[in-house]
């Protein structure tokens, strides 16, 4: 919730006052309690159904704010931010096929979680590309080559979803011819850290007495139970 509550925030502190020193702050505190939250919910074992719905959402709307405030103040171009934002429009758009197949949303895969820590790490540094020195020189090289690799490496995750949707979506075609039923399933929740089976998210989303089986693309991710593509 306090990750959350940083978002607004820093968008202000980036485009109000413009304090990036600040602003970089609020990133950090975000990164870092990400990650602390996600080692005590492993050790404890502690998840919920509204904390697997708002850790992916905490790490966009953050990667959305950075970009957002990155474009207004000149600092990186309009398109990038298109880039972005639409690949997960389409992931968003893939959601009801998979539903009405009978399945939830798709695990995080590596790709995607190595995609949003290179946006998360570059937009601190092309926030410090703006200041004058050695310093925002480094800074703009190596954050527009993490903003670059990011990008790139957020459609590859994003194509590697569409893969697995479509398997998923073959096998489900196919169980149903082989049942003689014109209907689908009900839906069943994507996999979750918790879930069985120690490689592929489908392992969860097909019941164990459904006709499903088989492998299904990408690994699911070890952080937390989030179970939306990033």
């Amino acid at each position: 919730m306090l990750r959350l509550a940083g978002v607004p925030l820093f968008l202000w502190l980036v485009l109000g006052p413009r304090a990036d020193w600040w602003a970089l702050g609020v990133l950090a505190f975000a990164g870092i309690s990400d990650w602390l939250d996600g080692k005590i919910a492993r050790a404890w074992n502690q998840t919920s159904r509204l904390g697997v719905l708002l850790d992916p959402l905490a790490d966009r709307l953050y990667i959305f704010a950075a970009l957002l405030g990155l474009v207004v103040r000149g600092i990186v171009p309009w398109w990038l931010m298109a880039i972005l934002v639409l690949r997960d429009v389409l992931i968003v758009i893939a959601l009801p096929v998979l539903r009405h197949h009978g399945y939830g949303t798709l695990p995080v895969n590596f790709a995607g979680k190595a995609a949003t820590l290179c946006l998360l790490y570059s937009f601190p540094l092309l926030f410090i590309a703006v200041y004058d020195g050695f310093a925002g020189d480094v800074a703009q090289i190596v954050g527009w080559a993490f903003a670059i690799w990011g990008t790139a490496i957020y459609w590859w995750a994003g194509l590697l979803y569409a893969v697995q949707g479509q398997r998923l979506i073959r096998e489900a075609r196919r169980a149903d011819r082989r049942s003689g039923s014109g209907h689908g399933p009900a839906v069943r929740p994507a996999a979750t850290k918790g879930d069985p089976g120690p490689d592929h998210g489908d392992r969860a989303a097909n019941a164990p007495d459904g006709p499903r089986s088989g492998h299904s693309g990408p690994p699911s991710s070890d952080r937390k139970g989030a179970t939306s593509p990033p």
